[in-house]
């Protein structure tokens, strides 16, 4: 009868040893996994650029430098802003005039109904004059999607990025 109770009591101590085994090489293997990077303002579009994380930033900073905003509305699993991001990023003329604006890129909808005049879709750019006005008559080549650039559309959007440069120091 000893024997029996010895041979269980082994036998827990064994399941429970290779058990603990199995939970310390699980703990393990999640610890030396790299960790994540945190994602950047910038989502991909210019890392370099200085990007405002909220809209109510963005409207303050464009205020108060005088300088004018410009919001793309994008999202990371879309195909159409993936590849304008990539256009967009890659562009050095962009890059380099895009340092003139306070710049925004948004992966959600703001409640201000002004950022969607025709509509919600990806990706599309915005620009507002530091007096907090959405210029409306900055807009791309589609006439049912007025704020819509696709990588073919770079040289449009590089023109319309200096003609709200030019608005700026025109009007206001």
């Amino acid at each position: 009868m000893e024997k029996n109770y010895m041979s269980v009591f082994l036998l827990l101590i064994a399941i429970s040893c290779a058990l603990a085994k199995d939970v310390g090489k699980k703990e393990t293997k999640e610890t030396t996994a790299k960790p994540k990077l945190p994602q950047t303002l910038s989502r991909g579009w210019g890392d370099q650029l200085i990007w405002t994380q909220t809209y109510e930033e963005a409207l303050f900073r464009s205020r108060h430098s005088n300088k004018p905003l410009m919001i793309i509305h994008h999202l990371d699993d879309c195909p159409h802003s993936q590849a304008l991001k990539k256009v967009f990023a890659e562009h050095k003329d962009i890059q380099n005039l895009a340092e003139k604006f306070i710049l925004l890129n948004l992966v959600y909808e703001t409640t201000d109904k002004n950022l969607s005049p025709d509509g919600q879709y990806v990706p599309r750019i915005l620009f507002i004059d530091p007096s907090l006005t959405v210029r409306a008559d900055i807009t791309g080549r589609y006439s049912n999607r007025l704020y819509a650039y696709e990588p073919s559309d770079i040289s449009l959007l590089h023109s319309n990025m200096q003609k709200a440069l030019k608005l700026l120091k025109t009007e206001l």
